[in-house]
């Protein structure tokens, strides 16, 4: 968008002669003979008649700023910004977002343009406008201060250089710069405003007892500002820092501010407690492979790994750490705790289930959905690889889980996709949108959405009929699944293998249980509600079925009016 749409003729404003007020483009795209005034009065005008959202005529006029820029305008680039920010307060309103504009503007320019001729120049005046917006002459806000000194670089000795020069004139304000300067910063710290503070006296380089000062961000929260003055100190301050963390069990910053500042060696029994403390998190949310990597090949933080994976029942990750770090004696030494710990959670044998039955080709596939529609009531649940990657989409549905009382299956829906995508259709839509079958799961509409998104061009994701969305009928605040087996049923569910990678081909045996156990556990939770539940304690299981839950795009309003 040019700063031509920006500027709008219009017929309305007429002046005494009734002739359209217009805005000269080119007195704004020229700089060599228009003075600031004008300048900021043609950005106030563009900005006003635009007819974007603030934000986008901000990014455009930033740009169109930044050119006009490259101009050879006179005195000079960065110091015409300076006149600029001089006059800007009379604009009232706008004086701080013009400000922000034209410092980010000019900011882009000197990216752009490595040398300028008028920057020692403006250092001065940088450093000139600092003590006049501090003095109280010329009216800014705080952040345009931080800005000004930001862009220009503005150093102690470019203050004390315009310090010197006000004392010849018999200016008898300051003592010294640095005392001027020392005194606006204490005022940052009475307001609490500790980044600006700490920004300032790293700009500065002014270094005074900071013992005190980091305590005082400590006790304010003000942890960003704390190590970033800390930082600037040095090892003494840092390591102050790092043990008023240990002390308050904030082991994440402490570990951070260990790593970024290379204090190991200072802090190691800490420093591995933190590791530890990090692999437990993760060993909680079951990131196995992230916590492996964390480890980085530490014996000792391994070994660990090897406890959390046998506390967790995970047996089959015990068994591949030990093998790839040769851990074999640490196992035998701690197998007998593992196989106790192990018994802590649901099995399969628990719910007498007789089979579990893979299902990836179309015979499998026809005689699986054949014995599921002769179900009154079944559990789903479905499974994906996890996408450790910020930001980015999540994989495609791997596979679904449907149980009944005594059977499971598990349909391959990457493979049947891939070879027989309309008997997959076909058998899928006389399951999920029957109305004769009760389909019990936990948080299946999250599932439902993630299907669709999967696998678009199916029918069979699109609604389903006769939902129960166990979660909606508890609402367990914590625990999950898991949890809520543990309360109805007296055990609960080994969740450590959710995150892992359900891509494989083939799946392993306990990956298989797994699965399985998410899809049927629905099933006896349901029986062990309805045969316990009467008087006050009966659960009211069909005002939460929801008989028709549509899962297909929403048309827009332009899209129905065509249809109709």
């Amino acid at each position: 968008m040019g700063l031509e749409e920006n500027i709008v003729r219009r017929p309305d404003r007429r002046n005494e002669t009734g002739q359209e007020k217009t805005i000269c483009l080119h007195a704004f795209s020229d700089l060599t003979h228009v003075s600031p005034v004008v300048f900021l009065y043609l950005l106030k005008e563009c900005y006003f008649h635009g007819t974007c959202k603030a934000t986008v005529k901000f990014r455009a006029l930033q740009q169109q700023v930044c050119n006009v820029l490259c101009n050879s305008s006179r005195p000079g680039v960065a110091t015409f910004i300076l006149q600029c920010l001089y006059v800007l307060p009379i604009f009232e309103l706008y004086s701080e977002g013009f400000s922000h504009l034209i410092l980010s503007a000019l900011g882009r320019f000197k990216k752009a343009v490595t040398t300028s001729a008028d920057t020692l120049t403006a250092k001065k005046l940088a450093a000139r406008l600092f003590i006049d917006i501090v003095g109280g002459s010329v009216d800014h806000a705080e952040r345009i201060i931080m800005k000004i000194i930001e862009v220009f670089d503005v150093r102690l000795m470019d203050v004390e250089e315009v310090v010197s020069q006000l004392k010849a004139q018999n200016d008898c304000r300051f003592d010294s710069a640095k005392t001027f300067i020392e005194q606006f910063i204490f005022g940052r710290i009475e307001s609490q405003s500790y980044m600006t503070a700490v920004t300032l006296l790293e700009q500065f380089s002014i270094r005074q007892s900071g013992q005190s000062f980091l305590f005082t961000m400590i006790e304010n929260k003000e942890f960003r500002a704390a190590e970033k003055w800390a930082s600037f100190m040095g090892k003494p301050i840092l390591s102050i820092l790092v043990q008023e963390y240990a002390d308050r069990n904030m082991l994440k910053n402490a570990y951070v501010t260990i790593r970024k500042n290379n204090l190991q060696q200072d802090f190691p029994d800490l420093y591995h407690k933190c590791k530890e403390s990090i692999l437990k998190k993760l060993a909680e949310k079951a990131c196995w492979d992230i916590a492996e990597a964390r480890a980085d090949g530490d014996r000792q933080l391994l070994e660990y790994l090897v406890y959390l994976a046998m506390e967790a029942g995970y047996s089959e990750k015990v068994e591949e750490l030990c093998e790839r770090y040769s851990l074999e004696g640490f196992l035998k030494a701690t197998g007998s705790e593992a196989a106790i710990l192990r018994s802590r959670f649901l099995s399969l044998n628990d719910f007498a289930v007789e089979d579990v039955i893979w299902v990836d080709e179309f015979e499998s596939l026809r005689n699986a959905a054949f014995q599921v529609e002769g179900c009154k009531v079944i559990g789903l649940d479905c499974e994906w690889k996890p996408n450790y990657e910020k930001g980015s989409q999540p994989n495609k549905v791997s596979i679904m889980q449907i149980a009944s009382d005594r059977m499971v299956f598990i349909f391959d829906l990457i493979k049947l996709y891939e070879n027989v995508p309309d008997a997959l259709d076909n058998c899928l839509i006389r399951i999920l949108q029957s109305s004769r079958i009760l389909k019990l799961g936990y948080n299946f509409q999250c599932d439902m959405k993630q299907l669709a998104h999967s696998y678009g061009d199916l029918e069979c994701f699109k609604y389903c009929e006769m939902l129960l969305d166990v979660q909606n009928v508890f609402k367990e605040p914590r625990g999950g699944l898991s949890g809520l087996a543990e309360k109805i049923l007296g055990v609960g569910l080994n969740k450590t293998r959710r995150n892992s990678n359900w891509e494989q081909r083939p799946l392993s045996k306990n990956q298989l249980e797994y699965a399985a156990l998410d899809a049927v556990v629905l099933i006896h939770i349901f029986r062990r509600v309805n045969s316990h539940s009467d008087g006050h304690d009966k659960v009211e299981w069909k005002s939460h079925i929801v008989s028709h839950m549509d899962n297909s795009p929403k048309k827009s309003k332009k899209e129905s009016k065509m249809k109709k």
